[in-house]
C-alpha cells in the first residue's frame, strides 16, 4: 500500500507548508459526492490522529483514514498548470470512471 508524490506535487506542498509556517504534512482522502459518487479531499495536517496510515514520498509525509485508504491505494498526486488554471491531479489505479465534470470519480 503506497501514496505517492510527483517532484512538482512534493515541491507545490512544501512552498506551501513553508508559508503556513507549520504543519506536518498533507491529509488525503475521500468523501461522498458528487456524480460519480467519491470525490478526493485534501487539507494540511497539524496534527496526526492515532488511526492515520502515515506515508511518506519525497520528503512529504502524507495521512490517510483507514476508511480512504481502500479507495485510494496506489495513487500518484501530481500538480499540474494548465492555462490559468493549476490543481492536483490524481493518478488512481482503482479508479473506473469520473464524471464530466472530472470533480468525482467511481471505484
Amino acid at each position: 500500500m503506497a501514496i505517492t508524490l510527483t517532484e512538482k506535487a512534493a515541491k507545490h506542498i512544501s512552498r506551501y507548508m513553508e508559508r503556513r509556517g507549520k504543519g506536518l504534512g498533507l491529509r488525503l482522502g475521500v468523501r461522498t459526492t458528487g456524480c460519480s459518487g467519491l470525490a478526493y479531499k485534501l487539507e494540511y495536517v497539524d496534527e496526526e490522529t492515532p488511526e492515520d496510515q502515515v506515508f511518506e514520498s519525497r520528503g512529504i509525509r502524507v495521512f490517510v483514514d483507514p476508511k480512504s485508504l481502500p479507495y485510494i491505494d496506489g495513487t500518484e498526486l501530481d500538480f499540474a498548470r494548465e492555462g490559468l488554471n493549476e490543481g492536483f491531479k490524481f493518478q488512481n489505479p482503482n479508479m473506473k470512471d469520473e464524471c464530466g465534470c472530472g470533480e468525482s470519480f467511481r471505484i
